[in-house]
């Protein structure tokens, strides 16, 4: 068997041959950018935001912005993961 196969590729060599696409690339350029606490405080600002609308009454306006903390603190993840092994790695 080929030994090739089961040798670990170096991080340059794997980035090289998962590399991403102009699109991704572009997005990953422009999240960078942020710091990860953006993201947090945008959740945490959700989060409030929800609980005043609650109890202004209106119920269904917070139930909407109360979905909103889970989608900023996976775009706080993949912000992480692209500053941490994005395209820019080699």
């Amino acid at each position: 068997m080929n030994q090739t196969l089961n040798r670990p590729m170096t991080g340059t060599a794997e980035a090289e041959q998962h590399s991403e696409g102009c699109l991704a690339e572009m997005i990953e350029n422009q999240t960078a950018k942020l710091p990860s606490d953006t993201f947090l405080w945008a959740a945490v600002a959700a989060i409030g935001v929800s609980c005043y609308l609650r109890m202004a009454g209106r119920k269904d306006d917070s139930l909407f912005v109360g979905q909103w903390p889970a989608p900023f603190l996976l775009l706080g993840v993949y912000n992480k993961l692209v500053k941490v092994a994005g395209t820019d790695r080699t």
